[in-house]
């Protein structure tokens, strides 16, 4: 798959580096792709940085979402012509503290973060992923054939359902499908499965106790 990384910090980068491991072409994308450098060459031949503009006109097949919460309107506005029918891949958390009256805004609401992203996004395909996961653990958990951690996700339909599990599973971590983007609030910050690194059995177990309150 071609893969385009919107913002390449923690999440961003090392997702990007495991799955040009795996045999994915990844395109990092910044304002300033020029500092991108080491990453690439961590990541190997079958990545490169580019400008956030450029990423998204190369009609990647999932655009992972990996920046600050606060500029989802605006890039969801800038290239809506250029992301339709892609599967976007939503990263992100919104932290009040950071990202500003958005995103209290968006935590105050009747619907959550992921459904916010998904209506911004409204010609792709939406899912939810990685943004519940410690930095640390994405970097040195994966690739495991044993005692792998499970990365929870959440999707808008079939296609992005399919498409997230593949990408998790591709990377040694367990999926583990937690429902459609109204199901994930319990993937949101300060919620019950945010930063929790377990096994998929423990992790299914405490979803499945949350939905029976």
């Amino acid at each position: 798959m071609k893969i385009g990384i919107i913002g390449s910090g923690n999440i961003g980068g090392n997702l990007g580096k495991h799955w040009a491991n795996a045999g994915h072409n990844v395109l990092f994308s910044s304002r300033h792709p020029e500092e991108l450098g080491s990453l690439v060459k961590e990541a190997g031949p079958n990545a490169k940085a580019m400008s956030v503009t450029d990423t998204f006109e190369e009609n990647a097949d999932v655009y992972v979402l990996a920046m600050p919460f606060k500029a989802v309107d605006k890039i969801s506005e800038l290239y809506a012509g250029e992301y339709a029918n892609s599967v976007i891949l939503d990263a992100t958390n919104p932290y009040p503290e950071r990202d500003g009256e958005m995103a209290k805004n968006v935590r105050d609401a009747n619907y959550n973060a992921s459904e916010y992203t998904a209506m911004k996004f409204s010609s792709a395909k939406t899912a939810k992923a990685f943004n519940t996961i410690k930095a640390q653990d994405l970097k040195n958990e994966a690739f495991k054939d044993t005692n792998k951690l499970s990365v929870p996700y959440a999707a808008q339909d079939q296609e992005s359902k399919a498409v997230v599990k593949q990408l998790i599973e591709d990377i040694g971590f367990d999926a583990v499908y937690v429902g459609n983007l109204s199901d994930t609030k319990i993937m949101d910050p300060d919620q019950k499965i945010y930063g929790l690194s377990t096994s998929k059995s423990d992790l299914l177990e405490t979803i499945n106790s949350q939905k029976s309150f």
